[in-house]
C-alpha cells in the first residue's frame, strides 16, 4: 500500500498474475540476461536448489539461502504454495490465527508498510475482527498508532500476542500486533481480509522504528533466514469459482517449483520501502529517452499493497504516446488512451498483436549491467483489454513480476516466471 502521503514514483507489482501457481500455464512475462552497455551478456549467477536443505547465498550472506525446506525443521515451503489468496484489484492475503484460543483472520500481504494491524472492532466492510477480550495472551501496550497510506489510514493501539501460520511454519510466535479502533477508506466493500502485514523495513513502522516488524520477530524467534519470497496469481485471468485467485508467501527462503531459469538481483538503495532503481523504459523496443531521474521520483518502489505500476505524471503521459504511436490500431480516441473511453472486442478475439510490450531496465547488483523485465500486451491491459487510470498525481498500468526479498543482502532478486 505505501504508508506515507508522498507519492511514488513507480511501483513494481509482485507476481500479479497466476503464471507462477502450480497450474502451470504459461505466463507472457520475459527476463533477460544482464547485459553490459554495448556488450554481450555477461555468465549469469547460477543460484540452483541443493541437495540438502541450504545452499550457500551466491551474494555472500553468512546465513546462506535457503531453497528447500528441512522435513524435521520450522519450515516446509512446499506447505507455503498457494497459501494466498486474493484478486489483482483487491490485493492477497494469508490466513493466520491470533490469540489463545485462536481467531482465524485473514491479513493482506503489503511490502510497501512496516505494521501488523488487524481490525480490532465491528467494521461494516469486514466479516471478522479480532477480539482482544478473548485472547489470554493478549498483552496491551496502551501506545496509540496512526498509519496513513497512499489510499486510506486507521487508528488504533499497539498491543502483542502470540500467532500461528497454518502453513508452513511450525509453532507460535509472539509478535507485535495493533488493533484497528477507527479507519478511513481503508478496509473497502467487498474485500475479503481483515488486517494488513507490513513487511518492509523498520523504518516505517509507526510510531516508530523502535516497533519490531513482523518479519524481524519472526526471524529472530523461528531463527528462519531473513529472507522470503512472494508471488501473485491472477492479473488478467478470470478469478475462480470461490472469487479469488491466488499465490504464495515463502517465509525464509525460496520454493524452487515457483520459477525456471536463475534469479537476477537489483541492489535495494534505501532501507525503508523495497527501493530500487529504475535505469530506463522501452515500449515496442524503443527507447523512452528519459533522463532515469524521472523514472525514479521521488522513489521506485516494490509495494505488493498495490497491483498496479504507478508512474510519475510525466512518464505516464510519454508511455501513452509511446504505445498509441507504436499500436496497430491508428483510428482509437484520444479518450481510449486516457483511459475515459472503452474499446471493445469479440470475447473470442486476442488482439495482443495491435499493441507493444512494456520493457523496463533494473539495474544489476554488478553496477555496471542491467537486466530487462518485457511485460507483453496482455499483461498491460486488464480483462477489458486496456485500462490506464489515473490516481492523484500518479498514473497506472497494470503487470507482472516475481521478487524474493532479500533483507540481509540488501536486494531484490527477479527469476523468469515458471511456464
Amino acid at each position: 500500500m505505501g504508508t506515507p502521503l508522498a507519492a511514488p514514483g513507480l511501483l513494481l507489482l509482485l507476481a500479479g498474475t497466476a503464471g507462477l501457481c502450480r497450474a502451470f500455464f504459461s505466463l507472457p512475462l520475459r527476463v533477460s540476461h544482464p547485459v553490459a552497455p554495448g556488450g554481450s551478456p555477461p555468465a549469469p549467477v547460477v543460484l540452483r536448489p541443493a541437495s540438502g536443505s541450504r545452499q550457500q547465498d551466491p551474494l555472500g550472506g553468512a546465513d546462506g539461502l535457503a531453497l528447500a525446506s528441512d522435513p524435521g525443521g520450522t519450515l516446509n515451503f512446499l506447505a507455503m504454495v498457494e497459501n494466498l489468496q486474493g484478486d489483482s484489484g483487491r490485493g492477497y492475503y494469508l490466513e493466520m490465527l491470533i490469540g489463545t484460543p485462536s481467531q482465524a483472520l485473514n491479513i493482506l500481504v503489503d511490502t510497501g508498510s512496516s505494521n501488523f494491524a488487524v481490525a480490532g472492532v465491528p467494521d461494516p466492510d469486514v466479516t471478522s475482527y479480532f477480539n482482544t477480550k478473548l485472547s489470554s495472551t493478549y498483552k496491551s501496550q496502551g501506545i496509540d498508532v496512526t498509519v496513513k497510506y497512499s489510499q486510506g489510514s486507521w487508528t488504533g493501539v499497539l498491543g502483542t500476542d502470540v500467532i500461528t501460520i497454518p502453513k508452513g511454519i511450525y509453532g507460535s510466535y509472539t509478535i507485535n500486533i495493533a488493533t484497528i479502533l477507527e479507519s478511513e477508506n481503508f478496509f473497502l466493500p467487498g474485500v475479503k481480509w481483515h488486517g494488513i502485514l507490513g513487511l518492509a523495513y523498520d523504518a516505517l513502522a509507526k510510531p516508530s522504528s523502535s516497533v519490531e516488524t513482523f518479519f524481524d520477530s519472526l526471524v529472530r524467534q523461528a531463527k528462519i533466514p531473513n529472507i522470503f519470497s512472494l508471488q501473485m496469481c491472477g492479473a488478467g485471468l478470470p478469478v475462480s469459482g470461490s472469487g479469488t485467485n491466488g499465490g504464495s508467501l515463502v517465509l525464509g527462503g525460496i520454493e524452487p517449483s515457483l520459477y525456471n531459469g536463475d534469479i537476477w538481483y537489483t541492489p535495494i538503495k534505501e532501507e525503508w520501502y523495497y527501493q530500487v532503481e529504475i535505469l530506463k523504459l522501452e515500449v515496442g523496443g524503443q527507447n523512452l529517452q528519459l533522463d532515469c531521474r524521472e523514472y525514479n521520483a521521488d522513489k521506485a518502489i516494490v509495494d505488493s499493497g498495490t497491483t498496479l505500476l504507478r508512474l510519475p505524471q510525466k512518464v505516464f503521459s510519454v508511455v501513452v504516446q509511446a504505445i498509441a504511436r507504436t499500436s496497430l490500431i491508428q483510428e482509437f480516441s484520444s479518450g481510449f488512451w486516457t483511459g475515459s473511453q472503452l474499446a471493445c472486442w469479440d470475447k473470442t478475439e486476442r488482439p495482443w498483436s495491435l499493441f507493444p510490450k512494456l520493457s523496463i531496465y533494473l539495474r544489476d547488483e554488478n553496477s555496471s549491467r542491467s537486466f530487462r523485465i518485457s511485460i507483453l500486451p496482455q499483461k498491460l491491459m486488464a480483462l477489458q483489454y486496456l485500462r490506464l487510470k489515473a490516481l492523484s498525481q500518479q498514473q497506472m498500468l497494470q503487470a507482472t513480476v516475481f521478487l524474493v526479498f532479500l533483507s540481509m543482502n540488501q536486494c531484490c532478486g527477479l527469476p523468469p516466471m515458471l511456464s
